[in-house]
């Protein structure tokens, strides 16, 4: 889920929709909490981000200021001064957002994942889309 999610900043950052305040991942997060929202509801998407974030954190210390709220949304986020922070943020943000793709996975499985990226994000091809380790690239 790493690499996935390490492709789809990098599908993001070309596309340059979001703020240079906001590490990209996080606005990933952003972009799928409508839907995820939708499918388990507010309360089911916070519990969901939250865990990721409890796993993410173990092994990116850069997380510790950011926080989900009751709705989902992610607080402390916003890039420190300092640009080592900054890196750690953003390696974070890869973190969490690889966490929060493979609980969804694991909760809903590969094909409903898959159907709620390309909602999200319909101009991605498929090989941007392949996660899974027996598909080939």
């Amino acid at each position: 889920m790493r690499d996935f999610a390490e492709r789809l900043v990098a599908y993001e950052t070309a596309r340059a929709k979001c703020g240079t305040d906001i590490p990209v991942a996080f606005h990933i997060c952003e972009q799928l909490r409508p839907q995820l929202s939708l499918l388990m509801g507010s309360t089911g998407f916070s519990a969901l981000l939250s865990r990721a974030l409890a796993v993410a954190s173990q092994e990116a210390p850069g997380l510790c200021a950011v926080r989900v709220g009751a709705d989902g949304a992610l607080t402390g986020t916003d890039a420190p001064s300092a640009p080592a922070e900054s890196e750690a943020l953003a390696a974070g943000g890869v973190a969490l957002l690889a966490q929060l793709l493979a609980l969804l996975e694991g909760f809903i499985g590969g094909t409903q994942t898959l159907r709620i990226m390309r909602e999200v994000w319909p101009k991605l091809t498929l090989s941007e889309l392949y996660f899974r380790k027996d598909e080939p690239k």
